[in-house]
């Protein structure tokens, strides 16, 4: 067995004990039974800060992990899930969303959990834990796949793939001379843009109206289009798996008042950032130049 492999079903036994006694285990407890596991399995001294680091951010992120398995599973409830299953993604995510992917590539997170389903699951662990972590590798625009991690485009047969229209906007403010972004957070740990389904019969102007006050109630006004883009995502429910999401965005102003996030959908944070600190923000790779073209815009206007 790989020797970082053996690492990583080293920091699973002890999410899988932990999860036997409902979270009672401190963190503490959780170490020395690593320590423990490390000796029985054989593991080697140089990847005890690993396997350290892996199983405190696997447990200090647990409740985030939780909510990304649920959004990515939701016809699994969390109790539901095989109790082997379902440490195995709290694992395969931790390193999916949080590790430096310099160390531990998209993909290889994916195939690790997947080796790890095959080993300690059942016959059907491998193709259920590949499901959940492809989802969510689709959602985070698939990282790694090719130069720019850009979202897989549609190279599907014109016209088999159902397409869904999203709205989006780049809400601004102005306050003491200062022009401010609103963002919303993911639980997929990105700053993005507020955004959602285009309903039937609604003009685009009207639903970045509607969504902005839905998801963090504001009102605001349609100053013009930024762009658009179109990628493939994962629906269980479409012919093929798959569906087309077309999006469209666009610059909105607001006035500067406070924020009030919709508690679901995916958001745990919505907050206004200065325009200065925004590029230190972490963004997708398709939204990141719709916020770039708005700050552009915002400059010649004069307002940046």
């Amino acid at each position: 067995m790989a020797n970082r492999h053996l690492a990583r079903s080293v920091v699973l036994q002890v999410l899988f004990e932990r999860d036997s006694s409902s979270g009672a285990m401190t963190i503490d407890e959780c170490i020395g039974r690593l320590t423990d596991y490390a000796k029985e399995f054989g593991a080697r001294e140089s990847d005890a800060g690993f396997m350290k680091t892996l199983l405190q951010s696997a447990v200090a992120k647990q409740k985030e992990i939780d909510e990304v398995i649920v959004r990515a599973a939701p016809e699994w409830p969390l109790e539901k899930i095989a109790a082997i299953d379902r440490n195995i993604l709290r694992l395969g995510l931790t390193e999916l969303l949080y590790s430096d992917r310099a160390q531990v590539p998209a993909k290889v997170a994916i195939n690790e959990a997947i080796e790890l389903a095959k080993s300690f699951g059942s016959a059907s662990s491998g193709r259920f834990v590949n499901g959940v972590l492809g989802a969510v590798y689709v959602e985070l625009g698939e990282p790694g796949k090719a130069e720019g991690g850009e979202r897989k485009k549609d190279s599907g047969k014109p016209g088999k793939m159902p397409v869904e229209e999203l709205i989006g906007a780049v809400v601004y403010a102005c306050e003491e001379k200062e022009v401010y972004l609103a963002l919303v957070h993911d639980i997929f740990g990105h700053w993005t843009l507020t955004k959602g389904k285009l309903q039937p019969g609604e003009d685009h102007e009207a639903g970045v109206m509607r969504k902005a006050m839905e998801e963090i109630g504001l009102t605001v006004k349609v100053e013009e289009q930024l762009g658009e883009n179109e990628y493939v995502a994962n629906d269980s429910k479409a012919s093929g798996g798959k569906k087309k999401r077309h999006a469209r965005y666009f610059l909105a102003r607001s006035e500067f008042t406070d924020l009030k996030l919709k508690q679901e959908g995916g958001l745990d944070d919505a907050q206004w950032f200065p325009l200065a600190s925004v590029g230190d923000l972490n963004f997708y790779d398709d939204i990141l130049p719709v916020v770039t073209r708005a700050i552009n815009l915002l400059a010649q206007k004069g307002r940046a």
